[in-house]
């Protein structure tokens, strides 16, 4: 078993920037890829980033591309997510999962944490 632990949401005014952070513990060898996914209030879940776990390939959802940035600490095990220009359908519950695959899709990620709010004010 994954445990994931995020830090980092809070309250922001468009425009402004945010860093996600996800620490992984356990068993982190069965990871391959790690994904930030967002939710906002009365949509369904959706894809924002993942990175694999060795940190060489990144991949974005259209809406963030050149707004948000994925990365990792190897040492620490951790994948932040650096949010820029955030608008207001930025806001939603971030969550970071771990997949033992290489997906974008949610049901491929087996191991989430337990989320993080990120408001973006207008």
């Amino acid at each position: 078993q994954v445990q994931l632990v995020e830090s980092g949401g809070g309250l922001v005014q468009a425009g402004g920037s945010l860093r996600l952070s996800c620490a992984a513990s356990g068993r982190t060898r069965s990871i391959n890829m790690m994904g930030w996914f967002r939710q906002a209030p009365g949509k369904e879940r959706e894809f924002a980033a993942a990175i694999s776990w060795s940190g060489s390939r990144t991949f974005y959802a259209d809406s963030v591309k050149g707004r948000f940035t994925i990365s990792r600490d190897n040492r620490r095990n951790t994948v932040y997510l650096q949010m820029n220009s955030l608008k207001t359908d930025d806001t939603g519950v971030y969550s970071c999962a771990a997949s033992e695959g290489y997906a974008l899709t949610d049901r491929y990620y087996n191991n989430w944490g337990q989320g993080t709010q990120v408001t973006v004010s207008s």
